[in-house]
């Protein structure tokens, strides 16, 4: 046999002499290549004919095109418009050996990422098969990964981000249907948002994986919150609102790592050997470096409610599709857009009077879902919105809630609804009603006084003049009798000139210089202070040609600002001498009293000359707590107490929310329903509970006739008719039916037991 021959109908083995040397095989490649155009052109018409055979060649070529990349030009262009065009006509084995022979192609390198994305985005939506669908999104999840691994990608995401886009976009036009009673179906049978949920779910599941964390990302997301497939509109809300689900579902690379403590409970059974204890060592290593791997990957990101462009748009948008289409729409869908507008309200300060008309119909206590409302609500209300927009809700909830028609329960949503919206506008509180919602705390349920009580406290805080004398406390009282009065809604307290805090930032970092002998402006630290908290920019390429280096060489400025406090030490110093220890004690005392007030007053010029960074803001908050810390520690009192644990709060929900999640930053439904009794069981729980009192014990019920049996069972009836007491058989309704039956009856009864006689004899 010829070598021609048998390299012809052996594609395998031509293709491994190919690889070892390709200017050897040359000419048998372009054989099989000029076979190939030929099986394709009849493939286009037939594609059921020579199927297996076109497989098998494309295959071929695939594994050995980057051997012959002029002669392959056009083959990845081939397999691309194979699959956008005749995707329907081909064969589920011929769809994924092209998808497989395309990703190869992009494995090797010989075509880019955007020409192999260009060709899988469109395939999502298109393809039945789960299998091939959860290949196409793990691929194209992992291409853009790569790509940005080192370093952000800018012209592939970008690129990515379009295409993105442009899927959300076309199906915009269309008419919503919604999602109430008959419209459901119809919504689940049209397939017109296919294309844009793929997109979403995509976008989420880079923002998830930190691959991507700009603007563009979420702006992707808001476009798909009006989309009119309902499908669509509630993946983008709940992407907002940090409550997705299908984080179980996603196709996550990171395995679970194994547990040190169960390996070395392992070698300590096992045969000790010298390569074990390497092997445990070296696992041991590799586990540390991907969870500090994946500690650093979990940096502290912008949420995505704060990255949205034009908030006030979005949230008027939102607005006037959940009152427009408000007939269209189920209640748990008007629930996720009302709860994503209320944060987008409390988040950026927006005021978009019209959600509180809109909400006033549903706050009835017998509303289904009424303490997510509520939550809404609550959630929308922030420092500038107008008192007159919120005083007509507060007072229906006060109608609707706390009176004595109603349970415990709704009067204790009610007080405590009005309270969280009052905690962020109090001006909008009437005096009149305040004082018949604090009589409440005489009430004898727990959850009714608790928020009665919440709510008077609050008042004695923020406006103790709504209050009469007897309620307003002893601090409150005082406050009052000093002339301290609140501002009234619109005023502000004196113009910020300083950044709270800010020179007990200074005077740390100057230590630090003084200790280290550091210069106060090196560039090296504020780079690295910036690593992991700043925003991708559009483009790598950007100069900063615009920007002027600021020499931050001010130490002389900061020495200024304390100059004189030291020569104020040393004058003291010298004049006192030798004195008595006593007066040294408290001349030392009120150095440090004027110290501290000089602090308070002393304005920071930190910020004049040096550019702060998230890392800065981060040790500030910390040495702010500290200071509270001491404070409290001298015993400042309860005004301390508070400032601590609102310092400590504000750390906290910074912490929640460092993942883009802001479901823990808003109040929750428990903090309107409040402490809670017992709930009753239902009948599945009183049944579980059954059961499991019954387990390891002997069941109820007479054994007689039971023990003595091959099978046990319990006696028959007829057995239990023997022993019957007569005058039990008696009464009996059969006895008492024969006496009083007539002749017709009894006739009946003769004649059909005279039949069944006859039939038994037979």
């Amino acid at each position: 046999m010829g070598r021609g021959v048998l390299l012809t109908s052996n594609l395998p083995q031509l293709q491994n002499l190919i690889k070892r040397d390709p200017p050897a095989y040359k000419e048998e490649f372009l054989q099989q290549w000029n076979h190939y155009n030929s099986i394709r052109q009849i493939f286009q018409i037939n594609p059921d004919e020579n199927a297996q055979h076109f497989r098998e060649l494309v295959s071929f070529i695939a594994q050995v095109s980057q051997c012959y990349p002029k002669e392959t030009t056009d083959f990845p262009s081939h397999i691309s418009t194979l699959l956008l065009e005749s995707y329907g006509t081909l064969s589920p084995d011929t769809r994924k050996s092209l998808v497989q022979n395309l990703v190869m192609l992009r494995n090797k390198e010989v075509i880019t990422s955007i020409t192999l994305l260009q060709t899988l985005f469109p395939l999502l939506p298109r393809t039945t098969s789960s299998s091939l669908r959860a290949f196409i999104r793990k691929t194209i999840l992992s291409d853009i990964r790569t790509a940005n691994l080192r370093t952000k990608n800018h012209k592939l995401n970008r690129a990515v981000q379009a295409m993105l886009f442009g899927m959300v976009e076309r199906g915009m036009d269309a008419e919503v249907v919604g999602d109430k009673g008959k419209l459901r179906a119809a919504a689940g049978s049209s397939g017109n948002g296919e294309e844009a949920l793929w997109a979403v779910v995509l976008t989420k599941e880079l923002w998830r994986k930190n691959i991507w964390n700009d603007a563009k990302t979420v702006s992707i997301i808001a476009l798909g919150c009006f989309h009119p497939v309902t499908k669509v509109q509630s993946a983008s809300l709940h992407f907002f609102l940090g409550s997705d689900e299908e984080k179980e579902d996603s196709d996550d690379e990171d395995e679970d790592l194994p547990n040190v403590k169960s390996l070395q409970h392992r070698r300590e059974i096992n045969k000790k050997t010298r390569s074990g204890d390497k092997k445990i060592q070296k696992q041991v290593r590799s586990i540390k470096a991907k969870q500090r791997k994946k500690a650093e990957a979990s940096n502290p990101n912008f949420p995505a409610i704060q990255l949205l462009n034009d908030p006030q748009t979005f949230g008027e948008k939102l607005y006037d599709v959940l009152n427009k289409y408000d007939k269209r729409f189920s209640l748990d869908h008007k629930i996720l857009i009302m709860q994503l507008l209320s944060r987008v309200m409390g988040g950026h300060q927006l005021c978009v009077l019209g959600f509180y008309t809109y909400i006033m119909k549903y706050l009835t206590y017998h509303q289904l879902r009424i303490p997510a409302i509520l939550v809404a609500l609550a959630q929308s209300v922030h420092e500038y919105t107008p008192p007159d927009a919120i005083t007509p809700v507060i007072r229906k909830i006060a109608h609707e809630f706390v009176h004595p028609g109603v349970g415990s329960e709704v009067i204790a949503a009610g007080i405590n609804s009005i309270r969280e919206v009052c905690r962020r506008q109090p001006w909008a509180m009437e005096e009149d009603l305040l004082g018949d919602l604090i009589e409440y705390r005489k009430s004898r349920d727990k959850a009714v006084t608790a928020a009665a009580r919440g709510l008077l406290q609050l008042f004695r805080e923020v406006n103790p003049s709504m209050l009469k004398r007897r309620e307003r406390g002893k601090d409150a009282s005082m406050g009052i009798a000093k002339g301290s009065q609140p501002l009234p809604f619109g005023h502000s307290a004196e113009a910020a000139v300083d950044i709270e805090g800010l020179v007990l930032l200074e005077d740390h970092l100057k230590k630090l210089r003084e200790e280290d002998g550091i210069a106060s402006g090196d560039e090296e630290d504020d780079e690295a202070a910036w690593e992991g908290w700043d925003v991708e920019t559009d483009s790598s390429d950007e100069s900063s040609d615009g920007w002027v280096d600021v020499d931050s060489d001010g130490e002389e400025d900061l020495e200024i600002s304390d100059s004189e406090d030291e020569d104020d030490k040393k004058s003291k110093k010298k004049r006192k001498g030798k004195g008595k220890a006593n007066e040294e004690e408290e001349g030392a005392q009120g150095e440090k009293e004027e110290t501290t007030e000089e602090e308070v007053k002393r304005i920071s010029t930190l910020a004049t000359t040096k550019i702060l960074t998230p890392a800065d803001f981060a040790l500030l908050n910390d040495l702010r707590i500290k200071a509270a810390n001491d404070a409290v520690e001298r015993g400042g009192g309860s005004a301390a107490k508070r400032k601590l644990a609102t310092l400590e709060s504000q750390k906290k929900s910074l912490l929640t929310s460092s993942d883009g999640n802001l479901a823990d930053t808003f109040i929750s439904e428990n903090d309107i329903l409040g402490p809670r009794k017992k709930a009753k069981a239902d009948y599945a729980e009183r049944i579980a509970s059954i059961e499991k009192g019954r387990e390891g014990r002997e069941k109820y019920g007479s054994l007689k006739g039971k023990r003595n049996k091959a099978a046990p069972s319990s006696s028959t009836n007829r057995e239990k008719a023997r022993n019957k007491p007569l005058m039990m058989i008696i009464a009996s309704g059969a006895v008492r039916g024969k006496k009083k039956a007539s002749l017709r009856e009894k006739q009946q009864k003769l004649r059909a037991h005279i039949e069944r006689s006859k039939k038994s004899y037979h």
